[in-house]
């Protein structure tokens, strides 16, 4: 797992609590140009987002993944 310490350039497509992909539709439209269908994060939930540790140079700039959007740890990552 890459950590955001390890990010040395905001990567729009990792999120900047984790590094793991976000999967932004948003995002993904803006780099392909192509229409996406409406984002999973516009009906997600973010009331236990640890967005109090998000790192202030990423504010804005890249989308937190779904994992953490739910307040879930690294840890709990299912494969």
């Amino acid at each position: 797992m890459r950590t955001p310490s390890s990010i040395d350039a905001i990567d729009a497509t990792r999120c900047p609590l984790c590094g793991e992909e976000n999967r932004c539709a948003m995002e993904t439209a803006r780099e392909t140009g192509e229409p996406q269908p409406p984002c999973w994060c516009m009906a997600t939930d973010f009331r236990n987002a640890p967005l109090a540790s998000l790192p202030a140079a990423s504010r804005g700039k890249a989308c937190i993944c779904a994992r953490c959007a739910a307040g879930a740890p690294a840890a709990a990552i299912q494969n």
